[in-house]
């Protein structure tokens, strides 16, 4: 009899640890899955974001063309070309001045001159 009962508790044990692995290795499995179509999903959206950047970077060349600044500042913030009587001077250009020669304006002071 005792001999019996030593291998049901045995025989129960061994059926425990058997089922008690298969439902880890189910666990396991069902984990590596769903981390395999999380991990397709993450490649997906990093393309995405990466159509994104390139779309933007073409745009943003884009608006750094002349071209497109003066449409921006023609069509959107209504601006145009200044008439002459709007532009004024901002001061007489040094080879234009009359009291000094252009030459003058490009030589050393004369303290480097005398070393």
């Amino acid at each position: 009899m005792k001999g019996e009962r030593t291998f049901l508790v045995l025989w129960t044990l061994a059926v425990t640890a058997a089922t008690a692995a298969f439902v880890l290795q189910l666990s396991l499995r069902v984990r590596s899955v769903e981390l395999g179509y999380e991990l397709g999903r993450t490649h997906a959206h990093i393309a995405r974001l990466r159509e994104v950047k390139r779309v933007l970077e073409l745009e943003l060349s884009s608006h750094k063309t002349p071209e497109r600044v003066e449409f921006v500042a023609r069509t959107l913030l209504g601006m145009s070309e200044p008439s002459a009587d709007r532009i004024l001077p901002a001061g007489v250009l040094p080879a234009e001045s009359p009291d000094a020669p252009a030459a003058a304006a490009h030589a050393p002071p004369a303290e480097e001159q005398a070393q």
